[in-house]
C-alpha cells in the first residue's frame, strides 16, 4: 500500500467538533499540492497560501541576516496575509449558506 502526503495531515479540531471550517483549513492540502506542483490549485484551495510563504521567508532571512526595514516588511506582509484569510473565509461560508 502506498502512503500519500496526505494520509499525515492533522485533521481540523473545529471542523470535527462543529462541522465547519475554520480559518487554517485547507493550508496543508495547500502546502501538498504545491509539493506536487499544482500551484493554481493550491491557491484555489487557500488563497493566502503564496503570501504565508513569503511571510516566512522574510521571517527566515532576518533570523539569520538582520535587514534594515524587516520588520515593517513583516508587518505589512502579517497585515495583507490576515486580510486575504478573512476574506477568503467569508466568501467560503457565504457560499455554503
Amino acid at each position: 500500500m502506498l502512503l500519500q502526503l496526505e494520509d499525515y495531515m492533522l485533521p481540523c479540531l473545529n471542523k470535527q467538533l462543529f462541522g465547519i471550517d475554520c480559518l487554517g483549513c485547507g493550508i496543508q492540502r495547500a502546502l501538498s499540492l504545491i509539493f506536487q506542483g499544482e500551484f493554481i490549485a493550491a491557491f484555489k484551495m487557500y488563497p493566502a497560501i503564496y503570501t504565508l510563504l513569503l511571510l516566512a521567508f522574510v521571517v527566515g532571512i532576518n533570523f539569520f541576516y538582520k535587514v534594515k526595514y524587516a520588520q515593517k516588511i513583516i508587518s505589512i506582509l502579517a497585515v495583507i496575509n490576515i486580510i486575504i484569510i478573512v476574506t477568503s473565509y467569508v466568501i467560503k461560508m457565504n457560499q455554503l449558506i
